[in-house]
């Protein structure tokens, strides 16, 4: 009894905090970026920077990356949404301390905000025009 008890007063307590997650206009769940869909995305400004600090993280090794290239953002259609996405190719160290081959991914900006890095981005990224990417092959941990 004491834990239903107990179950009851925090199902009842948490009702009031689920009101806060709805929108006001009641039109759908609350998102942190207006995402417009087909809409013109505003330009990532600072794409370099976001895209640096994120690498930092996402490989398990940022020092020595080789081979690192970039290309300028495009608006891509992606999963049905106006994008902006910016192709990456480089080659990072494995685990093992080798090299692995050099791989392309796309880097896709929400609202001018770095949202998510696709994995196989062979349409998006198709005929970029890549150049240099030094920033990236000077990273630190």
């Amino acid at each position: 009894m004491r834990i239903s008890s107990q179950l009851a007063a925090i199902l009842l307590l948490s009702l009031p905090l689920a009101g806060c997650l709805t929108s006001d206009d009641g039109g759908g769940p609350t998102t942190f970026t207006d995402d417009r869909g087909v809409a013109n995305q505003p330009f990532p400004d600072r794409y370099r920077d976001q895209i640096l600090a994120f690498m930092r993280t996402y490989l398990n090794n940022p020092v020595g990356v080789r081979e690192a290239a970039i290309a300028e953002p495009a608006q891509r259609t992606v999963g049905g949404r106006l994008r902006y996405v910016v192709c990456l190719r480089y080659s990072a160290k494995d685990t093992d301390g080798n090299y692995r081959p050099a791989r392309e991914r796309g880097v896709l900006f929400v609202d001018g905000r770095l949202d998510r890095i696709l994995d196989n981005p062979a349409e998006p990224c198709a005929g970029a025009s890549y150049a240099a990417f030094p920033e990236l092959e000077k990273m630190s941990r």
